[in-house]
């Protein structure tokens, strides 16, 4: 298959300083930031909005790795074992709604996971095959890989995703036509605005929302380490809640989206996940919030700002990829 993207459009493998100024501008103007779709009013008036997510990877990072740590993959083991019986135990006690982007391959490895997610009127999220890098691969694998992801999971959760959220927030120059192939709703790997906003395409409204993502309201980013790489950082519970209220108080303030991005193998500890209920406690005290999924925010953006969906036709993947 050939490439949709022109490639003229993707920066070639060359020193940075030696490109001309066509070259850079259009590795800046290929996917970026349009209008802002911050709505004028959040649904039933509330005065901010509160979406939350968890990128349920389990044992996909090792995987992608090689799959040769049984450590590791114990680890992410934990996420969907330990880790996601006290998320969704949380968020029914609080009756909150929350996103789930979960790799092909950990939905297919915990299939009772994704199941309970459904039944509890949760999103669920494409979020790549096997935890893949997209910048890595050609425009036909990742297009499969995607394809593939979207078809396991509406088979075991029973309902299509419109969403995604690469891994590792790696966005390809194919990924976004990838989206629009797919006729997804919105994208969740981008960090342009703290606000949705459509994705432009080669400088074109898509018709595709951002619900845009950052490292600071990544719980992986204070809690991750790898012992052989010497990375051993560790952010303290209380630091790493007094950042996320910060963010949710500036939010709430101006009247926008607070999202929150974490991991079961992270905060599924009993030490951290009580984050999540101070957290939620903390919105909920400001008593105008609307807790919602991805899909419900982007869906909202896209209504408010008079939204059509330019995404192609999706064509189900071909039996048998899965």
């Amino acid at each position: 298959m050939t490439s949709p993207v022109p490639p003229s459009s993707v920066p070639p493998k060359t020193d940075p300083w030696t490109w001309p100024e066509a070259v850079w501008r259009g590795a800046v103007e290929h996917v970026r930031a349009g209008r802002s779709l911050k709505p004028a009013h959040w649904k039933d008036g509330a005065a901010f909005a509160v979406a939350i997510s968890f990128d349920s990877d389990h044992e996909t990072i090792e995987l992608r790795n090689g799959g040769r740590s049984y450590s590791k993959l114990s680890q992410g083991q934990y996420g969907a074992r330990a880790g996601m019986p006290r998320i969704l135990a949380m968020l029914q006690r609080h009756g909150v709604p929350a996103s789930f982007f979960m790799p092909a391959v950990a939905a297919m490895l915990n299939e009772g996971e994704i199941a309970a997610v459904a039944a509890a009127g949760h999103e669920i999220g494409i979020h790549s095959w096997i935890h893949e890098l997209n910048s890595v691969l050609d425009h036909d694998t990742e297009r499969d890989l995607a394809l593939r992801a979207s078809d396991v999971l509406t088979r075991l959760s029973g309902t299509r995703p419109v969403g995604m959220r690469t891994a590792s927030w790696d966005f390809s120059p194919w990924t976004l036509k990838i989206i629009r192939e797919i006729g997804l709703l919105y994208d969740s790997s981008l960090m342009a605005d703290d606000e949705p906003y459509e994705l432009l395409d080669g400088g074109q409204p898509s018709g595709i929302v951002e619900i845009p993502v950052e490292w600071i309201r990544d719980d992986a980013v204070y809690f991750s380490m790898d012992r052989f790489a010497a990375l051993r950082p560790h952010g303290g519970p209380q630091m790493v809640l007094d950042i996320f209220l910060r963010e949710l108080d500036l939010a709430a303030q101006e009247g926008g989206l607070f999202q929150l991005t974490m991991h079961p193998h992270q905060i599924g500890h009993r030490s951290r996940i009580w984050i999540l209920d101070e957290v939620i406690r903390a919105a909920k005290a400001r008593g105008s919030v609307w807790f919602a999924t991805h899909a419900e925010i982007a869906r909202h953006c896209a209504q408010e700002a008079g939204m059509t969906a330019q995404g192609l036709p999706y064509a189900p993947a071909a039996k048998g990829r899965s």
